[in-house]
């Protein structure tokens, strides 16, 4: 009985594939727009804000809480905070409302209306499939 409700309960999702709105160039002039962020950990939350350059200045915590969580970005081989400081404002905000949704509303897609025909859908803000995991 154990294993047919294990089975009917979905697998917990912890990591949501995105797509930047900009991307991250890097050196070579490469841009890198795809990317996965897993879900938060307690120790990302309490390592992240005892780390002196939070205490020095509290918004770098977003940055280290993203450096933390974005596994990875394109082909970047490391995702450290020299990218996360190198990204566009629209694709930071882009993470951090990302982060925002997993972490702490547990969602990722919102309601929209076109703004052409009036119609409302719902669109995934992690940019993956509908229904994947």
């Amino acid at each position: 009985m154990t294993a047919a409700v294990t089975a009917a309960q979905p697998a917990l999702r912890t990591e949501y594939p995105f797509t930047l709105p900009r991307g991250y160039v890097d050196e070579h002039g490469t841009v890198h727009r795809d990317g996965v962020m897993r879900l938060a950990t307690a120790r990302d939350e309490i390592t992240t804000q005892n780390d002196s350059r939070v205490r020095q200045n509290a918004a770098y915590l977003n940055v280290l809480l993203l450096e933390r969580t974005v596994t990875t970005l394109g082909t970047v081989p490391a995702v450290d905070t020299f990218v996360i400081e190198s990204l566009f404002a629209s694709d930071l905000a882009f993470l951090q409302d990302l982060y925002r949704r997993i972490n702490q509303d547990g969602q990722v897609q919102a309601a929209v209306g076109c703004p052409a025909c009036g119609h409302d859908f719902v669109v995934d803000l992690a940019g993956d499939v509908p229904g994947e995991s």
